[in-house]
């Protein structure tokens, strides 16, 4: 993993950023010996379908989803 100081990741941030992204390398940025914050590479998703039922598990719905009365909620202005 490469390390740059943050006033040297400031100045070239455009070129480290396309370097980590072509290299697939780490880089650390640090300030005075201390890390701040690490760079990494974007992993490339994988293009495709999704198949129907996926995400059946990471949803739940609670009453009705379809009609919601909500008049209880709102005041009238008419009386």
């Amino acid at each position: 993993m490469k390390a740059k100081l943050v006033s040297e990741f400031k100045t070239h941030c455009v070129q480290l950023l396309n370097e980590v992204a072509d290299s697939g390398e780490e880089l650390l940025v640090t300030k005075r010996g201390v890390p701040l914050a690490r760079v990494l590479p974007v992993t490339p998703s994988t293009p495709g379908f999704r198949e129907p039922g996926d995400c059946v598990d990471s949803v739940s719905f609670t009453g009705d989803i379809v009609y919601s009365d909500l008049t209880s909620e709102w005041e009238t202005l008419a009386e």
